[in-house]
């Protein structure tokens, strides 16, 4: 039987982040927020890092919390219910990176730094849209005591945030990992992209020209950690999402009516609604389930988990965003209308680190063999 456990952890962290995102991410802020190149406030940002979220995967002895990955899925999930915009998910990939492939120098010089409120972010994917990490087409060479990278990295969330972006690159034949630091970046290293998502600060990352010193590169590099970590991630924001986009939808069924009745009493309109109900709890019922898996050290169901979670949440997240969509009519179809800012996130979510067909395929032989 699968097991679900709520850890007191979890749920101190989700009282205080939901609390927190309803205060300081209400919708017109997001839209407010989306031409700006931080997307967040500095002082929201320090509040984050003053409420240790920030090191709550970061071992003690580096000035962390020394807790679990799954203690970060109820604050992202909360972000995810409001859409709410901070370099906070590609800070925490950095810091995994870190804390499973980094030296002990690396760790000393950056860890802390992260702890106390340094944004940083990753560059892990490339214009082919693997996602296979470890295919990796940007190269690294070693000059000396130095290392130059060339290639193209995209997808850098938050970049101009970061003090320091880990970088996957090609060395000799291997993909490794490589630390560029914020002065180490040319003025044309990076262009911000145009997504589906504009809640999202992304960035094409151009390696052509940047040399760090050869003690940037990562003594190791464990792309499955960090896939999973993304993965868990990016469930827990689809999650968030779901209770967002319904909560749109419901209050928008209890408000408009068509010929004198609120629309929300036709069936039409209530089954659907229904069934996005059902697929919000199956999403977290998978998602909180993996946590428990990791938690427990199970790393096989947790690797079964996470498939599920990802699989089953990135097509329940775009069903509802386009429901919501559908539901509001002509309205929904404009840019004023707040159902396609989730739908926008449903897609964004959908195709990152594997869509639910490719995560499926992943779970054939885990559950079938």
């Amino acid at each position: 039987m699968a097991q679900i456990e709520f850890s007191e952890e979890q749920s101190m962290l989700l009282d205080t982040a939901a609390d927190f995102c309803r205060k300081q991410a209400p919708i017109a802020v997001v839209r407010e927020s989306i031409d700006t190149t931080e997307g967040i406030q500095p002082e929201v940002w320090q509040e984050m890092g003053a409420l240790g979220w920030l090191g709550i995967i970061i071992p003690e002895e580096y000035g962390g919390l020394g807790l679990g990955l799954g203690d970060v899925v109820p604050i992202v999930e909360s972000m995810g219910r409001h859409l709410m915009s901070s370099p906070y998910v590609a800070t925490v990939l950095a810091a995994r990176a870190l804390v499973t492939s980094g030296s002990e120098e690396q760790k000393q010089a950056w860890l802390p730094k992260i702890a106390e409120g340094v944004a940083a972010s990753v560059a892990l994917s490339e214009a082919d849209g693997s996602w296979e990490l470890d295919q990796v087409e940007a190269t690294v060479n070693e000059e000396g005591q130095s290392l130059v990278l060339s290639g193209d990295k995209c997808f850098v969330l938050d970049a101009p945030m970061a003090e320091v972006i880990v970088v996957s690159a090609n060395l000799a034949g291997e993909a490794r990992l490589v630390l560029v630091e914020k002065a180490q970046l040319q003025p044309e290293s990076l262009t911000r992209e145009v997504v589906i998502d504009e809640t999202r600060r992304s960035y094409k990352l151009t390696l052509d020209g940047i040399t760090v010193p050869s003690s940037n590169l990562l003594p190791d590099a464990d792309f499955k950690a960090l896939q999973q970590a993304a993965l868990l991630m990016l469930s827990a924001e689809i999650s968030g999402g779901l209770v967002g986009v319904l909560h749109v939808i419901v209050e928008y069924l209890n408000t408009r009516k068509a010929f004198d009745r609120l629309i929300g009493s036709y069936q039409a309109l209530k089954h659907p609604t229904v069934d996005i109900l059902l697929s919000l709890e199956g999403a977290r019922s998978h998602l909180y389930h993996a946590a428990t898996m990791l938690a427990q050290g199970n790393a096989e169901e947790f690797e079964t988990a996470l498939h599920m979670a990802k699989a089953h949440g990135s097509e329940a997240f775009a069903y509802a965003g386009d429901r919501a969509v559908q539901f509001h009519g002509g309205f929904g179809f404009t840019y004023e209308c707040d159902a396609q800012l989730y739908l926008r996130r449903a897609l964004w979510c959908q195709y990152q680190f594997g869509d639910e067909r490719y995560h499926r395929q992943l779970l054939a032989p885990l559950l079938l063999d």
